[in-house]
C-alpha cells in the first residue's frame, strides 16, 4: 500500500483536508470540532491576514487514494525579518497512527521550505505562534479551550520517532478565580498600591471602540512580548483580523487596559475570553440544523474562561500592574457566570509569569510541545514513496496574498 503525499490543489482535496480531523477524532470524547465554514476562512488568503506578509501550502498524504494525513507548509516572513533568521513552519499537522505517513508529510514541508531557502522548520503552528501552536503532550483527559489543539498521545511519539526534537513547551495553568483564598496575600498588597503610588489604574475596554482598543493592545503586546520565543509583532492587518474574532467572544468585564493617570498611556492589557469552544462543541462543526441555536445561548453554556493575554511593559514591571489584573480577575469571577479557566499558554522558560501562577493557586494541566528540525535532515528510515511534485508543480497550489482558494 504505498504512500503518496501532494499539494492540495482542488476544491476536493481542500475538503478532505478540513474533513480529515472529524474522520479521525470521531467518537473522541475530548476532541472539540471547529466549525467548518470558518475553517475554510481561516484558510482562504482573502481573509485571513497572515497571508500579507506569508505564504503556505497544504499537502495530503494518501494510502491508496485514501487521506490519511494532512499538514501544512509556510514562511512567516515578519517572523523571519524580526528573527534575523530563515526559519519555515509547518503545521495543522493531522494524522492516523502511521509512522510513514508523518515521515512522509514532515519530508514534504521540509522539502517545500528548502527549495525557498529556509534552513530550520518548526511546528507545528497554524500558521503563526499566535494561533494554535504545539502537539498536545499531557492533559490528554481534558478538552481543549478556545484556539488550543488537542492529540492522542500517538501524535508525540509519532514525531519524535520521525526525526523532531523539542524547541519549546507552552504550558497551560489551571485557576478556579472565585476562590481568593488561594491568593499569595502580597498579591493584594501590591494591586492595592498600583493607583496610589504609581498612579496607573485598570479599566476595561469597550466593544464600541474595540478596534482602537486593540491598538493599546498591540502596543503593549509588542513591548512586553519583544523578547520571548517566537515572538512575532501584531500587525495593522492582524489586529484587523483580530477584532473580527474577539467580536464573538468579547465580554468587556474580561478585557482589561492599565494606564497611567496623566498621561492616559497603555501600560498593560489582559484578554480573557469565555470558552468558546463549550459552544462548539455542541454545534459540532455546523450552524445548521440547529448549531445556530447553540450559538444564540452561548451566554448560558459557558462557564469558564482562558486567560489568553497578560502582559506589562517592562518599564512598569515593578509596580504591580499583573497583580491588579490578577485581582481584578478573581472579582469578576464572583459577578460573571464564569469560576474557572486556563491561563496561557506560558512559555516553560518564564519563570516570572509561572512563579505567578502558582502565586494564584495555579496548577499545571496541560503542555504543547513545539518541535524543531533541520531543513532537509531526514533520519535514516525504511524508504517511503513520496508522490511530491517538483517544484513548478508545488507552485499550482501555492497560498499566498492573492491565491484564491477553490470554491466550495
Amino acid at each position: 500500500m504505498a504512500l503518496v503525499v501532494r499539494p492540495v490543489a482542488s476544491r476536493r482535496d481542500l475538503r478532505e483536508f478540513i474533513e480529515l480531523p472529524f474522520r479521525l477524532h470521531a467518537g473522541q470524547e475530548r476532541w472539540v470540532p471547529p466549525l467548518r465554514i470558518e475553517r475554510r476562512l481561516f484558510l482562504n488568503p482573502r481573509f485571513n491576514a497572515f497571508f500579507k506578509d506569508g505564504e503556505a501550502q497544504l499537502f495530503l498524504a494518501r494510502r491508496d487514494g485514501r487521506v490519511v494525513g494532512r499538514v501544512s507548509a509556510q514562511i512567516d516572513h515578519a517572523f523571519n525579518r524580526y528573527h534575523a533568521n530563515s526559519w519555515g513552519m509547518f503545521g495543522f499537522l493531522e494524522v492516523e497512527e502511521d509512522a510513514e505517513a508523518v515521515r512522509g508529510l514532515l519530508d514534504g514541508a521540509s522539502e517545500w521550505l528548502r527549495e525557498r531557502g529556509r534552513d530550520r522548520m518548526i511546528g507545528p503552528v497554524d500558521f503563526t505562534i499566535n494561533d494554535e501552536a504545539g502537539v498536545l503532550i499531557e492533559g490528554f483527559d481534558r478538552e481543549p479551550f478556545i484556539k488550543q489543539p488537542w492529540h492522542p498521545p500517538y501524535y508525540q511519539r509519532l514525531c519524535e520517532e520521525c526525526g523532531l526534537t523539542k524547541a519549546m513547551d507552552l504550558w497551560m495553568w489551571e485557576l478556579y478565580i472565585e476562590d481568593r483564598s488561594k491568593i499569595v496575600p502580597g498579591i493584594f498588597e501590591m494591586a492595592e498600591k498600583l493607583e496610589p503610588e504609581h498612579g496607573i489604574r485598570v479599566r476595561k475596554m469597550s466593544r464600541r471602540r474595540l478596534r482602537k482598543e486593540l491598538d493599546l493592545f498591540g502596543e503593549t503586546y509588542n513591548e512586553a512580548w519583544k523578547d520571548n520565543w517566537g515572538f512575532v509583532p501584531y500587525t495593522k492587518e492582524t489586529l484587523d483580523h483580530y477584532a473580527q474574532e474577539l467580536q464573538l467572544v468579547f465580554d468587556r468585564h474580561w478585557f482589561m487596559v492599565a494606564e497611567r493617570v496623566d498621561t492616559g498611556e497603555s501600560v498593560g492589557v489582559a484578554i480573557t475570553v469565555p470558552d468558546i469552544n463549550q459552544v462548539l462543541k455542541k454545534m459540532n462543526g455546523r450552524l445548521l440544523p440547529l448549531g445556530w441555536w447553540h450559538f444564540l445561548r452561548r451566554g448560558r453554556i459557558m462557564d469558564r474562561v482562558r486567560v489568553g493575554f497578560l502582559g506589562v511593559k517592562p518599564e512598569y514591571q515593578h509596580t504591580g500592574v499583573a497583580a491588579a489584573f490578577y485581582v481584578e480577575h478573581f472579582d469578576m469571577a464572583i459577578k460573571r457566570p464564569q469560576k474557572w479557566g486556563e491561563m496561557g499558554w506560558i512559555l516553560e522558560t518564564n519563570d516570572a509569569m509561572n512563579r505567578g501562577m502558582e502565586g494564584m493557586g495555579g496548577r499545571i494541566v496541560k503542555k504543547y510541545r513545539v518541535y524543531e528540525r533541520e531543513v532537509g535532515a531526514r533520519p535514516a528510515a525504511p524508504r517511503r514513496v513520496l508522490g511530491l511534485p517538483h517544484a513548478e508543480s508545488v507552485e499550482g497550489g501555492l497560498l499566498r496574498p492573492e491565491s484564491r482558494l477553490p470554491p466550495q
